[in-house]
């Protein structure tokens, strides 16, 4: 918030001492100050707010450059597996590299088996969908009855 913004606020004193104080006056300063006090509080609400969505995108584009970069290293790792497997097994490269394919088919066999029971779990929102019904039910009654 820069300091220029105008921020509501409740005057502490009447505006004009000398007016006396009615009821209906009163009621309807107490209604103004509310109003007032709530406008003020959702804009404090969404200043903060604003400010926490601004770090948490850059948190997340932090994350995301770091995936990325991790991704890209991934490569080296299996090179290194592959050369590996045939020095350390005395295999030809081939078969080095042979092995580092299978084992991450299996891998990815693993994980899709995995997210797929997952994405079968999924259910309906039943509760939601009866309140939706209900509500449906009771407004269009409310004009039956009359």
């Amino acid at each position: 918030m820069t300091t220029r913004e105008h921020i509501a606020s409740i005057p502490l004193t009447a505006d004009d001492p000398t007016a006396e104080a009615s009821i209906g006056g009163l009621v309807r300063d107490a209604t103004a100050h509310m109003s007032t006090l709530v406008r003020a509080e959702v804009e404090l609400a969404k200043g903060e707010l604003v400010k926490e969505l601004k770090k948490g995108a850059f948190g997340s584009a932090y994350l995301i450059a770091a995936l990325t970069v991790l991704c890209f290293s991934l490569f080296f790792l299996f090179m290194a597996l592959g050369f590996g497997f045939s020095e350390w097994w005395g295999w030809p490269r081939w078969a080095g590299f042979g092995l580092v394919f299978v084992v991450m088919l299996l891998a990815v066999g693993a994980l899709a088996l995995l997210g797929v029971r997952k994405l079968k779990r999924i259910k309906a929102p039943e509760k939601s969908i009866a309140e939706a019904k209900e509500t449906i039910a009771a407004l269009t009654s409310r004009g039956d009855d009359n």
